[in-house]
């Protein structure tokens, strides 16, 4: 959980500034209408934060709550594609510190708890799978806005 909670910590201080270097054309730009553009790629990551940091919270008092969310829909209703880049970057940075500062006070006792994110079916994961999947969600994303970590 450490090495998690590192690199969570790493991408808040280093992403941000890597983001608002991106020129307004690129980070714009939709490959196809129905293509998410890099700004609509981070405020995806957002929506991801947001249902994940009420998957770590609730599952703490609900085991086995169903948490499940459709992406197109919500980067379509947040509108991420017409909000200023710097608005899209200060919301991931603030969400990104609070699941921080979830994962960090998690209750060891309580990682083993599930969550049901399943949409048409039962998929019940536990805390501990999220936490590192949230990491290996962002990370898939992150590559995808520059192309690589390095």
């Amino acid at each position: 959980m450490i090495e998690i909670i590192e690199k969570l910590e790493y991408y808040s201080k280093t992403i941000p500034g890597k983001v608002l270097e991106i020129e307004d054309t690129s980070v714009n730009h939709k490959p196809s209408p129905e293509k998410w553009s890099k700004k609509e790629i981070l405020g995806h990551l957002v929506d991801s934060a947001i249902n994940n940091l009420q998957r770590l919270i609730r599952v703490q008092y609900e085991p086995g709550v169903k948490i499940v969310y459709d992406q197109d829909q919500w980067v379509k209703i947040q509108n991420y594609q017409y909000m200023d880049i710097k608005s899209v970057v200060e919301l991931w940075y603030l969400m990104n510190q609070q699941i921080i500062r979830i994962v960090k006070s998690f209750p060891t006792e309580k990682m083993n708890l599930k969550i049901d994110t399943g949409i048409d079916k039962i998929e019940l994961h536990s805390a501990e799978f999220l936490i590192g999947d949230y990491l290996a969600h962002m990370e898939h994303h992150l590559k995808q806005i520059f192309g690589s970590l390095d």
